[in-house]
């Protein structure tokens, strides 16, 4: 009989992670027995090379510890978590990068909507900048939620559990990553417009702004903003 191996698994945060991990393990040549849980923090497999998997898995973001468990000796223990919080942990910083370009994603298709509506269409609106950049920042959040929420879908099993995931994600990294980018956007316009030299500032701010604190969320909390 195989030798079953369970790695202890942080950064998971969602069934969104657990499947994403099921998938990457049983596409390793050998895989068996695959199983990913959430609420404990461990991936248990037979017929895989233990240093491929733990390199699978941190190659996804993820921080890996490891024992090996016979067939008879199968009991759980408690997941490993970070005691000591730093900013050293490269795989978190991954992990939470991956996160943030998934917030910016969503957040700006709702921010840089609404300011070229008002740019090209609704030009005699008018709307103040402060109130343009409010609803741009409150479409952000939207989009934001609807795109995860669509992504969730299939890996949730219907969309009313991957709208209570997708609402799960952090709002203060939302919200700082909408005002970054449309302080920037004023700073460098004069008001609410899009222009081909300030799209990449936004963005850039708006990644960067969340982003160290995307990272002390997951590292010390292990909830991730996406």
């Amino acid at each position: 009989m195989s030798e079953t191996i369970r790695l202890d698994v942080s950064g998971m945060t969602c069934m969104s992670c657990v499947g994403r991990l099921t998938d990457a393990l049983n596409s390793i040549d050998g895989a068996s027995d695959v199983s990913v849980d959430l609420e404990k923090g461990f991936a248990s497999f037979s017929g895989i090379d233990e240093n491929i998997a733990t390199k699978t898995i941190q190659g996804l973001g993820y921080s890996v510890g490891s024992e090996s468990l016979t067939p008879l000796n199968l009991k759980l223990t408690t997941p490993m978590h970070q005691s000591d919080f730093n900013w050293r942990d490269g795989a978190i910083w991954k992990q939470s990068a991956n996160n943030t370009k998934w917030c910016l994603v969503g957040c700006s298709i709702g921010d840089f909507g609404t300011i070229a509506a008002f740019q090209f269409i609704f030009t005699d609106s008018g709307w103040s900048t402060m109130m343009i950049m409010a609803l741009a920042m409150f479409n952000g959040i939207m989009t934001s939620i609807a795109l995860e929420t669509f992504i969730l879908i299939k890996q949730m099993g219907g969309i009313k559990e991957a709208f209570r995931v997708a609402i799960g994600m952090s709002l203060i990294s939302m919200i700082g990553m909408e005002t970054a980018m449309n302080i920037t956007d004023v700073l460098l316009t004069g008001g609410a417009m899009l222009t081909p030299g300030v799209i990449i500032p936004m963005l850039i701010a708006g990644f960067l702004t969340p982003w160290p604190y995307n990272y002390w969320r997951l590292k010390k909390y292990g909830i991730s903003c996406h």
